[in-house]
């Protein structure tokens, strides 16, 4: 048996914690820069707030029907999500965090076997909610894809309460029957089309559908789905991931950047970041991308593949050490700034990624002089905050920063945040 686990609209859930009279209220979590409405619990839907709208033309409508409004608090959602995991992963020998919000669990290796799993759902709901305020959805089946299919029936279909299980063919049937083709895990959009114009429109059509034909017609993965909802195990996690091919690091501006100093600090910026995902992930890069442009609104806008708004830098030896970088990114960034260009969006881009135990040295190569003072420099930031310590390169009081004008608190990783309760 799987089980997911999943957060009911976790961003806005997560605004609610530290907030307890928010709690049965409208709310809505915006994208960088305030940009769209990037989530919104139940309330906020039924207020008549769509998620992914620019949250200009909804403004008026949420303070005319009191919906709150925040910016993305990416520090207390990553923190409590970390809470969450650990506490879920109490409940089952095997653990697989698939999301933010979601995490996979195996009881496979259960020993003793769980009497009652409906009963053992009802236990992670109240532990999680107990120990971080966070309500989550737990759904039940053989397969990964039937736990999918259980975990949105607890959340949409009456009756529930927050907990399904698939352990029966009435039960199976039952809930597929209700489910459209188009919320079954691995069918998009293009996919659903092309299946309803064949008068497949709900899962357990598609259950019922050969498995030879759907890989005939659209592909092996489609076939396991297949499979899957009939009970049979065809997609599990793999404990050993493939290494990435890439790792970019890139964010819209909160006030544009007109000067050449501004630029190179927001490169700076964005290069300690991917520096930073390199070495938590074991790599090193021997080639690095620079990019800046404008607004595609802007009376002249320069895009991505636009000639002069981007770089390739190549490194004489593979490296993930942010110095390293920095300064290869400094003397190239030159060719990226144009005057009067008013840069709206920057990145930094890692290529040709390699494991830092087998990368190819050389006689004046000072990249494994430089590790135990990234090292250290991790461990400061992964104990003290983002940026606790970082290069004077970056700036000190950047105006370009991402823009965050409704941000709550940082109620768990700023010292100035924590809660006082007066008495």
């Amino acid at each position: 048996m799987f089980a997911l686990i999943d957060a009911n609209a976790f961003y806005c859930s997560a605004e609610q914690v530290f907030r307890p009279d928010w709690r049965g209220k409208p709310i809505v979590v915006l994208s960088n820069n305030d940009g769209c409405v990037v989530a919104a619990n139940r309330q906020a839907k039924e207020a008549g707030i769509q998620k992914f709208v620019p949250y200009f033309k909804v403004k008026s409508l949420c303070e005319q029907r009191g919906v709150i409004a925040c910016s993305s608090n990416y520090e207390l959602y990553a923190d409590l999500s970390n809470k969450m995991m650990n506490i879920i992963g109490r409940f089952a020998p095997e653990q697989h965090v698939y999301s933010i919000d979601e995490s996979f669990l195996s009881f496979k290796k259960s020993y003793p076997a769980i009497p009652c799993l409906r009963t053992q759902g009802q236990l992670i709901r109240r532990t999680v909610w107990k120990e971080t305020r966070l309500p989550v959805c737990v759904g039940m089946g053989e397969t990964m894809t039937l736990a999918k299919i259980a975990n949105h029936a607890a959340k949409k279909i009456e009756g529930y309460q927050g907990v399904c299980v698939i352990d029966s063919e009435q039960e199976r049937v039952a809930i597929l029957t209700q489910l459209a083709v188009s919320d079954v895990w691995g069918i998009g959009r293009r996919l659903s089309k092309r299946l309803q114009l064949m008068q497949i429109t709900t899962a357990y059509e598609l259950a019922t559908m050969p498995p030879g034909a759907a890989r005939k017609q659209f592909g092996i993965e489609v076939e396991r789905t297949v499979r899957e909802l009939n009970g049979q195990v065809c997609k599990v996690w793999d404990e050993a991931r493939a290494d990435k091919q890439q790792i970019f690091s890139t964010r819209s501006m909160g006030q544009r950047i007109c000067d050449k100093s501004s630029l190179l600090q927001a490169l700076s910026k964005h290069v300690a970041i991917a520096a930073a995902k390199a070495r938590k992930q074991g790599l090193c890069c021997q080639t690095m991308l620079l990019f800046a442009n404008n607004s595609p609104y802007d009376d002249q806008p320069t895009g991505f593949k636009t000639t002069g708004f981007k770089t390739l830098v190549e490194l004489p030896c593979a490296t993930n050490c942010s110095i390293e970088l920095t300064k290869a990114m400094t003397q190239a960034a030159h060719k990226l700034f144009r005057e009067g260009v008013r840069y709206y969006k920057i990145g930094i881009g890692l290529l040709e990624l390699t494991s830092d135990k087998y990368c190819q040295l050389d006689l004046f190569t000072v990249s494994k002089a430089n590790l135990p003072l990234m090292q250290t420099l991790d461990g400061i930031n992964q104990r003290y905050g983002t940026d606790a310590v970082f290069l004077a390169a970056q700036g000190i009081e950047p105006k370009w920063m991402m823009r965050r004008d409704l941000l709550t608190p940082q109620y768990t990783t700023k010292w100035h945040s924590v809660p006082q309760i007066k008495c």
